[in-house]
């Protein structure tokens, strides 16, 4: 198993956010964390990259454990973060911030500019000076430049126009066809279950259902008690 979190609690002062949680992400697969905003999933994210320590349960990664480890180490163990709210670079440019990201062989320059022809045309502008959904682009080619073995999204297309939308899916779609890992939260649960092999759903702080594509499409009760939808 590629990603592997075991009974993970955790907690932010005195308030506890998750209670348990376990999940997995094999190699080559792709994963969605679903939920409502305020169940937990951006603090899985955080406690599987470091940024925030589990006061309880274990996180594995590529068989090794990297519970509590240091947030720059379990990135070069090789998982890609996209973070909620992209967080580019502001005052660099956008070859800057990929050039900033570039770890290992695989994705280059040229393959993200391949991947998001926008981001070739825009690449001597600042981080500051793009667009919601370019900016975007550039947060998931600059976690590509890190060559993950792991890609994690977090809020993969939140707040961004429908045709902005429409060009992040294909792309995801088109690493899923490279056979790239990926773990992603996001709100269209349609998009999701054409793009993932499994589905978690969250729901205060815990595991509340797990299953397939086409367990949680045939389960739309399931998705109004858990999703809203």
């Amino acid at each position: 198993m590629l990603l592997r979190l075991q009974g993970v609690e955790t907690r932010y002062d005195t308030s506890q956010v998750l209670f348990g949680v376990s999940l997995d992400v094999a190699e080559g697969e792709a994963v969605a964390l679903l939920g409502r905003n305020g169940m937990g999933k951006t603090t899985t994210v955080r406690s599987l990259m470091g940024l925030v320590r589990p006061h309880a349960g274990s996180v594995y990664f590529g068989g090794r454990e990297v519970t509590g480890q240091p947030a720059f180490r379990i990135a070069r163990a090789g998982i890609g973060l996209v973070p909620e709210g992209r967080q580019v670079f502001p005052n660099l440019s956008v070859r800057e911030n990929l050039v900033a990201a570039a770890r290992g062989t695989g994705w280059d320059l040229q393959q993200i500019f391949d991947l998001f022809p926008r981001l070739a045309e825009r690449q001597q502008h600042g981080g500051n000076a793009l667009s919601g959904g370019e900016q975007q682009m550039l947060a998931i080619g600059r976690a590509l430049m890190t060559n993950p073995r792991l890609l994690v999204l977090d809020e993969a297309t939140e707040g961004l126009a429908p045709s902005v939308r429409g060009a992040i899916w294909g792309c995801l779609e088109r690493l899923r066809g490279l056979g790239q890992s990926l773990l992603v939260i996001d709100r269209n649960i349609e998009a999701l279950t054409t793009l993932c092999d499994r589905h978690y759903i969250l729901h205060k702080g815990r595991i509340a259902w797990e299953g397939s594509s086409g367990h949680l499409t045939a389960a739309p009760d399931l998705r109004q008690r858990y999703l809203g939808v």
